[in-house]
Parts: C-alpha cells; sequence; structure tokens
C-alpha cells in the first residue's frame, strides 16, 4: 500500500484529494492546522510546516511513499503581502528539502494559474488559449509566492532523484458549493454565473474538487514515465459562463478582444494533462449546479 501524505489536508481541495486517495486504497495521512480532515485518513496530525525542522519531523514520523502539497495561504488578498509571500514560499521550499532528503519517492505541489498574471490592469495574454509554455508575469504577493513554489521544485528536479511535478488548479469548486454553500469570496456559484464580472476575474476558469482530486492520483501515477519536474494546468473542459467565451471575455478582458474570436471552451488548455496523463475533467457546472 502506498503511504501518501497529503498536506492542507482539511481545506477545499484537500478533502478531496484525501478521500479519493484512500478509495483508490492509499494510505492517507493528513497534515493541516485546522480541523476537518475526512475520517478516510488513516491519520492526521497538525503540524506547521513553515518551520524547517517540524517538516523534517512529518517526514521522519510518517516515512510517505509520495506527498501532495496543498497547504498554503490559498486566496490572495486575505492575507497581509508579507505574510503571504513568505508562508507560501517557505512551506515549497521546506516541503521540498524535506521530502527529497528523506527519500520520499513522488511530490507534487501545487502552483495557480494566477503566475500567468491575469488581473493586471491593461493585461494582454500572449496567445489563447493559454498553455503551460504561456510567459508568467504575477503582478501580487500571492502569484510572485506561487512562481517562486515552482522555481523552488524545478531546482530540485535538476538533481534529485525525487520525481517532482507541478499543478495549476483552477478555481477549485467543492462538492457543497453546487448545492449553494457560499465559496470563498462569499457568493454562490449560482451568482457566479449570473454575474460574469465574478467569474471574469479568473478568466472563467474553474475545476470541481474531485476532478482536481483525480488529477492529482493520475500524476502521482504517471510521475515516473514523464519528465521530472513537468507543469500542468488542471481546469474544467468549459468555462464558468452561460455566454459563449469567445463573446464575454471581451466584456472583462477588452485587451484580449483581439484574441478571443478563434476560442473554444476554455482560456486555459488542459491539452497536456490529457496528452502525457490521460486526465480530463469529467464534471461540468451544467451536470453539477442544483437550482
Amino acid at each position: 500500500m502506498t503511504r501518501t501524505l497529503v498536506t492542507g489536508s482539511a481545506g477545499r481541495l484537500g478533502r478531496s484529494v484525501v478521500t479519493a486517495l484512500a478509495a483508490a486504497g492509499h494510505e492517507v495521512i493528513g497534515i493541516d492546522r485546522a480541523p476537518g480532515t475526512p475520517p478516510q485518513a488513516a491519520a492526521t496530525m497538525p503540524a506547521d510546516l513553515t518551520d524547517l525542522g517540524e517538516a523534517f519531523e512529518v517526514m521522519t514520523r510518517f516515512r510517505p511513499d509520495s506527498v501532495v502539497h496543498l497547504a498554503a495561504v490559498a486566496v490572495p488578498f486575505s492575507r497581509s503581502d508579507a505574510v503571504t509571500f513568505r508562508v507560501n514560499t517557505q512551506l515549497a521550499f521546506n516541503v521540498c528539502e524535506s521530502t527529497v532528503r528523506s527519500g520520499v519517492e513522488r511530490v507534487v505541489v501545487a502552483s495557480s494559474p494566477t503566475v500567468i498574471g491575469y488581473g493586471t490592469p491593461g493585461w494582454t495574454p500572449s496567445y489563447l488559449p493559454i498553455d503551460e509554455d504561456h510567459p508568467l508575469a504575477p503582478w501580487n504577493a500571492y502569484g510572485l509566492s506561487k512562481q517562486v513554489a515552482e522555481e523552488v521544485v524545478t531546482s530540485y528536479a535538476r538533481t534529485a532523484g525525487t520525481r517532482l511535478a507541478v499543478f495549476r488548479p483552477c478555481y477549485v469548486v467543492a462538492p457543497e458549493e453546487w448545492e449553494g454553500a457560499p465559496t470563498q469570496q462569499g457568493h454562490t456559484m449560482a451568482k457566479r454565473l449570473d454575474r460574469p464580472e465574478l467569474a471574469g476575474v479568473s478568466l472563467f476558469n474553474y475545476i470541481d474538487a474531485r476532478d482536481a482530486a483525480a488529477f492529482v492520483q493520475a500524476l502521482l501515477d504517471g510521475l515516473p514515465r514523464i519528465p521530472n519536474g513537468e507543469v500542468f494546468f488542471a481546469g474544467a473542459a468549459d468555462a464558468l459562463t452561460r455566454e459563449p467565451l469567445s463573446e464575454v471575455l471581451p466584456k472583462v478582458v477588452p485587451s484580449a478582444s483581439g484574441l478571443a474570436g478563434s476560442l473554444g471552451d476554455v482560456v486555459f488548455s488542459c491539452e497536456k494533462a490529457e496528452r502525457l496523463l490521460g486526465w480530463r475533467a469529467a464534471r461540468s457546472w451544467r451536470t453539477e449546479l442544483r437550482a
């Protein structure tokens, strides 16, 4: 049985990852300072992984085969810029350092599509749809912290025997949020569809947390056969809008109007994940949203 340690196991994405990995036969260890890790976890532990010694203690105590690192200040501007940058970058470094030095076989680190830089006044994509080769241009502490986290993974992947990868999950929707529970911004998913400017902030990207969990499982399985340090987008196969994406995107990102005409169903392409991992999102707002 594979022992997989999940940091941020009580979070909106972490809960689904724990549940999915346990159902797939993993012995899941949940690490989170907050309560709420699903009961499917074989063990849980509150730990401050911004402390390198504590990160090493966690790896030494549980000796995981794989680590999925989700813990972070997860919402831009929810904390001060200094705290957001320090916590997220320190977490990424400590997790990579402690896992590689402890001989963990596989490590997956969560980043964010915000590294692309959307949201900056006057921002224009270099091309559409956006894939993993698109230039990075983070404009706030959160996006910058995620770019640094990606660079940390890349650095370790150059020389480590550990297999590492980064994924950029789109706007994560927990299962209960389709039923009307408030999202991390406080509004409902129905309102996010009714008011395009809400979803437009993130270019209408989203992913069901259960699909993101399935992606994590596919990535863990695929790590031995793909180049070390790869980066992947993970998102739904459509956009979070009732209007055609080519029509609604220019309304919220006028600078992209010249590129939007040829858009299909998404702004962020997940073709790489499908090609290298055989993964494609199974859920859509059309199938999951409850009236």
